[in-house]
């Protein structure tokens, strides 16, 4: 199976929350699956306040935190705009662990077959 590398552009948790989803499946499947995001959708990765948290649960569905766990444990990589550490003032200390920090450059040198998508 081809890998797919997903671009999550904005700090937007809805599409964060389909961007992971999708690589998470991609990975249960077999698939490399990785995650960058760019600039300011690093925030994203941050621990904080989900404010769809309980409107999640009640429904059956993870919150921000147990997805990004769950799509860890499926084995999707999880990487991060270097510029956008520096526009938000995150440290990597403050990431998931085994978040990687990189950029647009070498996201597209390490594309290899993988089809991107973005978010």
């Amino acid at each position: 199976m081809r890998g797919l590398t997903v671009l999550v552009a904005t700090a937007d948790p809805l599409r964060f929350r389909a961007a992971l989803s999708t690589a998470a499946a991609t990975a249960a499947l077999g698939g490399r699956a990785r995650v960058f995001l760019h600039e300011d959708a690093v925030v994203l990765l941050q621990a904080s306040a989900d404010p769809d948290a309980a409107r999640l649960a009640a429904a059956g569905l993870p919150g921000r935190a147990d997805l990004i766990a769950i799509a860890r444990e499926s084995g999707v990589e999880l990487l991060v705009c270097q510029s956008g550490l520096a526009l938000t003032g995150l440290s990597m200390a403050e990431l998931p662990a085994g978040t990687a920090a990189g950029g647009l450059v070498s996201l597209l040198a390490t594309l290899g077959e993988d089809r991107l998508l973005s978010f």
